[in-house]
Order: C-alpha cells, then structure tokens, then sequence
C-alpha cells in the first residue's frame, strides 16, 4: 500500500494506492487482481474488491469502478448513476461515502482532490489515454464545478521509462503531433526508443496548473509489488492482474 505525501495532508480524504499485495486470487492473478476484465475467478475479484473496500472503510457497493477503454471520457459520479456500468477513463464526484477506483497494470493511475468545493477524481492514463486528452478533460470538468479552486493530483506507481520500450511508429505519432514531445523519448537501438510514460502525464497535469507528487515506483521492474502488462506478455502469460488505485470523501 502506497501514498500520496500531498493527500494525507488532507483529513477529509482517505487514497491508497494498493500494491499486488493482500488479496486471494492465484497463478498469474497472485494476489491482489482487482482486474474485472480479467480472466481470473470473478469470486476471487469479488473477495479482493471487499479487501480493498474494507481497507477504505466502505461498503463493496460504494466502490465506484470504470470499464476502462483508453478514451479521453470523464464521468461526474452522483448518487444516481454510481451503481451503473460506467465507460470512461476518469470519474470524479463530490458525494460523500463513495470511493473512487482505478485499475491498472503498467498505466499511470492518477488521484485527484480539489479542496474548495471537496471534489475527488481519479484517472486512468495510458499513452493512449493522455494522448487524446483525458487529463485536460478531467481537470477541466472539476473546474466547470468548482471555479477559483485548487486541485491537487498524485501520480502512482505506473512503468518506469528504462522499461518502456515502443517502436518507431509510435514514436513518430509523437512527434507529428508536437515536436516538442522528443523530450519524452530516449534512444534505444536503430529501431526502438524508451518513452517516459511518468514524465509526459506529469507535464499534462503541470499544464494545468494543479498542485503535483509521485508515487514514484515502476510496476515492469518491481514484479513482487505490481502487475505488469507488459511484463506478462513478455513472459507470454495468457493474462495479467490489474492493481487498483482509490480515493474517497470522508
């Protein structure tokens, strides 16, 4: 279990963001897989969403996950819609009692708290994700709810940039984009680069101007505390657990 410095400062939020460590599940899944969309025994998924659930000091129901897609989605969560199938890639909400999650397995979870207002959020932020916005979508809907305010964000655990090795294409989408996006790659060999995942959603959350800390580990290199996807499809394994990131209202 890891946190945020910033957001235990706050006495009005409860966050972790939970390791692979405490759960049932078995095989690849061991131990902590909070991964709906997995493969793994859904009685087990339901066991370690109690664990974590209890840990945050809420009912299981309370727990507000998303089926993650990679978009640049966000959700505002209110006590109508929180028990539906939500599609998006961010949530936030402002009602006390529900806690929300993220899950991931090598992407960057996100936390947020904006304290006027008392607003939570929570993003999930692949290259994909972060690519087409998400960040900028969600800070700028927490800001249609509460003008004048203050948000603070935490990056977690998520892969490290010496373990992130993409190809020519990807790093040439970069570029066409914006030239400056060279800064977040680094030469590899004549047909690889590194890409540094942490820094480009790190500097999207800067651009907007939100108050910033790390969990700074890398879920590739630290295979006893996190799930990897990339990992796992390197170790050709048929799956791969999902580790899960939450904050709630108090």
């Amino acid at each position: 279990m890891y946190y945020s410095a910033k957001l235990k400062n706050f006495k009005n939020i409860k966050h972790c963001f939970f390791s692979r460590k405490g759960g049932v599940s078995r095989g690849v899944y061991k131990s902590l897989n909070c991964g709906r969309g997995s493969k793994d025994l859904k009685i087990n998924i339901s066991k370690n969403l109690k664990y974590v659930s209890k840990k945050m000091q809420i009912q299981v129901k309370n727990l507000v996950l998303m089926y993650q897609t990679h978009s640049n989605r966000v959700i505002e969560v209110n006590k109508n819609n929180y028990t539906k199938k939500i599609n998006s890639d961010a949530v936030i909400t402002k009602v006390n009692g529900l806690a929300l999650g993220v899950v991931t397995a090598d992407c960057v979870p996100i936390l947020l708290y904006e304290s006027k207002k008392k607003l939570i959020g929570c993003i999930h932020a692949g290259w994909r994700g972060a690519y087409l916005g998400i960040i900028k979508n969600t800070i700028l809907k927490m800001r249609q709810i509460s003008k004048n305010n203050k948000i603070y964000a935490s990056i977690g655990p998520c892969i490290g940039k010496k373990s992130y090795e993409v190809d020519l294409n990807f790093f040439k989408k970069f570029i066409s984009k914006s030239k400056k996006n060279i800064k977040y790659f680094s030469y590899k060999n004549k047909s690889k680069k590194l890409f540094n995942l942490r820094k480009f959603v790190n500097d999207k959350l800067l651009e907007q101007k939100v108050v910033l800390d790390h969990v700074n580990h890398d879920t590739f290199k630290e295979k006893n505390n996190f799930f990897s996807f990339r990992r796992s499809t390197i170790l050709k394994q048929n799956d791969y657990g999902r580790c899960i990131s939450v904050i709630r209202l108090i």
